[in-house]
């Protein structure tokens, strides 16, 4: 257990300078801020009439069901890829860290790009599967490949996070007690590395719920196919629609809320809270 756990009053105060609240709290009014405005300019006398609105409720489903799909992508593929990372060392790992790592930097419209180039109907592997019929463009199987691909970094950069808190010494007693790679991986590691992975898990999920850019520029805004959350959000805003802009923002910061709550106890383990 973490001594950052049981800092008493005098130890708190004799290692905190008090110069730091004040960084630390305009931190916190530049994050809270927006949020605070948000709610305040939310209309809630007329969400009733905002979500009688057909189009958001579509938009709704299809974010669910394409973040669902992109989390679970993430989990299958992303978990292996965790375990990897944690257990070689050499010129292999820094590349595949960088691999993993450079969709977290890239802008928005720089991913939609190499998304194009590479799974649109002309690109490396879209072509091969327009020519048999299989063309992913303004599809919701688009949609999912974005998600996946600004949303498996978080997911295994969380995951990998946990699993290399586990005890290699309690991994190698179970190997010097006969137990295989898998019954370790099985019974030991993943057990033990499990809260971070429920939140990588989540984390992904939530990022999959907020992409945009790179959904636009790659999968379109197709109503009932590609038009999620965030997309509905923009074309209300182009339409003069605040309201309807502000209600589906109240919708999203909902499904988040749910996130954090479900990721509270995981996240508290991770951070030592």
């Amino acid at each position: 257990m973490s001594d950052r756990r049981h800092y008493s009053p005098r130890l708190r105060t004799a290692t905190t300078p008090s110069w730091l609240w004040f960084p630390g709290l305009l931190a916190l009014f530049i994050l809270g801020g927006p949020l605070i405005a948000l709610m305040i300019a939310m209309p809630w006398s007329e969400l009733g009439s905002v979500f009688s609105q057909p189009e958001i409720f579509t938009s709704l489903w299809l974010s669910l069901g394409t973040a669902g799909i992109s989390t679970l992508i993430c989990l299958v593929l992303g978990l292996p890829l965790a375990v990897l990372l944690s257990r070689i060392n050499g010129p292999l790992l820094q590349i595949m860290r960088a691999i993993l790592v450079i969709p977290l930097v890239l802008s928005p419209v720089v991913s939609g790009l190499a998304l194009i180039y590479f799974w649109g109907r002309r690109g490396m592997i879209g072509s091969l599967l327009e020519n048999v019929g299989m063309g992913i463009g303004f599809t919701p199987s688009a949609v999912v490949l974005v998600q996946v691909f600004v949303s498996l970094p978080f997911f295994v950069v969380a995951a990998l996070s946990s699993i290399e808190s586990v005890s290699a010494d309690l991994e190698l007693s179970a190997a010097n007690a006969g137990a295989n790679s898998g019954q370790i991986l099985r019974h030991i590691t993943l057990p033990l590395a499990a809260p971070g992975i429920i939140v990588g898990t989540l984390l992904a999920f939530a990022r999959a719920l907020g992409e945009y850019g790179a959904t636009i520029t790659f999968a379109g805004s197709v109503e009932g196919r590609t038009r999620t959350m965030p997309l509905q959000i923009e074309l209300a805003l182009n339409s003069n629609d605040p309201q309807a802009a502000l209600g589906i923002a109240l919708m999203l910061i909902a499904i988040y809320l749910l996130v954090l709550i479900a990721a509270g106890g995981g996240v508290n383990r991770i951070f030592h809270k």
